[in-house]
């Protein structure tokens, strides 16, 4: 089938300059797939072969696609941003981002696509992506989009927890309240040190965003949930209960961040979801996190969906 691939920018709501992938089909269509990647080193420029198999079973049943670099892509990485006109180098990536810039970042993309001429938008989000669609819905809750797509969503507060302080309930208050206060001091930039974190390529105001239980990170509590941690003191699962717009589920069987229970968490995400009728669950045998070896079946049960 022909397609057309255009490398393209576009400007988030706050002009940070951002680089996407427009796959479109040779039939003109209104509807658009976006795709939001995870947090950490990830980037869609790094999947090719998952990004074009995602392409290939859209734009077949006639929708474009379009996965983008947020600002969080890669751990350090400096973008251009149009201020007054003239262009600034800003450094960002995952150790200066906050989970809801996701909404500018999201915004422009879907308002360059607007102008290119279409109409319909469903949000795609792998890993930290699926949490970023979730905190976009809560406090975007009137939205052109009409389906989400939630692929592996993460549990990022309850994994910190576990791994690196499960043994001290205190030291993880301790290292909250201590990157609370360096944000109130202005120096929410500077990275955490090595004897707070091992991996120091994260800054107090993105770890405070990541760990905090009452923060816009803590999307899918399946660590609080299942062991009654009581770290938040916001209802677990606020934001996901909001969703009212259909919206597809999807986990790998053996899903390496969730506990060593996939089915027992999605039964959690069915249990609280806001209305039966508008959720379907999926979970794809024998694969991972990352649906390793399962990209076909992955992107034809996504193309299926819409």
């Amino acid at each position: 089938m022909k397609q057309i691939l255009e490398l393209v920018s576009f400007r988030s709501s706050d002009n940070l300059i951002l680089p996407g992938l427009l796959y479109e089909p040779a039939k003109k269509t209104e509807k658009v797939a976006l795709y939001l990647h995870g947090n950490g080193s990830s980037s869609i420029f790094y999947d090719a072969v998952e990004m074009n198999i995602f392409a290939r079973y859209l734009n077949y049943v006639g929708v474009s696609f379009f996965p983008f670099n947020n600002r969080g892509a890669h751990w350090i990485k400096k973008l251009n941003q149009i201020k007054d006109g003239e262009k600034e180098r800003v450094p960002y990536g995952m150790t200066y981002e906050l989970i809801k810039e996701c909404i500018l970042d999201i915004d422009g993309a879907i308002g360059f696509l607007k102008k290119l001429g279409y109409r319909t938008f469903y949000l795609i989000g792998a890993s930290t992506g699926a949490n970023k669609i979730v905190v976009y819905h809560y406090y975007r809750r009137t939205n052109p989009v009409s389906k989400y797509i939630l692929l592996s969503g993460g549990d990022d507060t309850g994994l910190y927890y576990e791994f690196e302080f499960k043994k001290n309930r205190k030291k993880f208050f301790d290292v909250l309240k201590q990157c609370g206060k360096k944000i109130e001091q202005g120096k929410g930039r500077d990275l955490v040190p090595k004897h707070i974190l091992k991996e120091p390529l994260i800054s107090y105001q993105s770890f405070y965003d990541t760990i905090n239980p009452d923060g816009d990170y803590n999307i899918f509590p399946f660590n609080e949930y299942m062991n009654n941690l009581k770290l938040a003191k916001k209802p677990l699962f606020r934001e996901y209960k909001t969703i009212d717009k259909p919206t597809l589920v999807i986990y790998g069987e053996f899903d390496e961040y969730c506990y060593g229970d996939v089915p027992r968490c999605l039964d959690i995400l069915k249990k609280e979801c806001p209305n039966t009728n508008l959720f379907t669950f999926k979970i794809i045998k024998e694969t991972d996190h990352g649906f390793k070896g399962k990209d076909k079946e992955l992107a034809t049960t996504i193309a299926n969906w819409l």
